[in-house]
């Protein structure tokens, strides 16, 4: 599979709506994790945070924090913050406007949250114009390729740290899909980023 680990300046041209990256000069960089919870992967995950010291965001699925509400619970208790992934994970292009748009209040009606990140990062300049009346539509600058089976968890932690600049939004999974390059990747990552003293904080409202 081939994919851009940077986002391009035109897709930031094109969304300007979109928040692309965090706007500060300092060693300040932003861990996002998509699609959980999950009964493995998050907990390990929270595990690997606390003990660097590290807050992050997590875009949450309705459905998956019905399932497993103590894990959000925890999430929450440990001072990251969340955001909205839709309900059922949807793919903004290949859904109806109107179905898009009911999986993400479902979502609103499990928990609430004013951050909101498209699934696949594939939304319609439509859905745009609806949901960022109500939320802060959060992309990324990286992406740490944690998803991508040909890839390796080396080239994950490597893409990461060579590419990540202040302000940067960073984008992993904690699923059961991407749990073997993220469980040899992250300790690395998190490391690489305590020992050279960056801030690994979480995205609020008034990013």
């Amino acid at each position: 599979m081939k994919y851009i680990y940077k986002t391009r300046w035109w897709m930031k041209w094109w969304y300007p709506e979109l928040i692309w990256e965090i706007k500060t000069t300092k060693k300040e960089i932003y861990l996002t994790f998509d699609d959980g919870p999950d009964p493995e992967v998050t907990p390990w995950v929270l595990d690997q945070l606390k003990a660097h010291q590290a807050k992050a965001t997590f875009f949450c699925v309705g459905e998956n924090v019905e399932k497993y509400p103590e894990i959000y619970k925890r999430i929450l208790a440990e001072g990251h913050t969340v955001g909205n992934h839709t309900y059922g994970h949807l793919n903004g292009w290949k859904t109806s406007y109107d179905k898009y748009i009911v999986s993400v209040k479902k979502c609103s009606h499990v928990f609430g949250a004013h951050l909101f990140r498209p699934p696949h990062g594939r939304i319609s300049k439509r859905q745009i114009k609806k949901l960022k009346k109500r939320y802060k539509i959060i992309m990324w600058s990286l992406l740490s390729g944690d998803f991508d089976d040909t890839i390796s968890s080396a080239e994950c932690s490597y893409n990461t740290v060579q590419y990540s600049e202040p302000g940067s939004i960073v984008v992993f999974h904690d699923s059961q899909k991407c749990k073997k390059t993220l469980f040899e990747a992250l300790p690395k990552i998190l490391n690489h980023f305590s020992n050279t003293q960056w801030e690994m904080k979480a995205i609020c409202d008034k990013n």
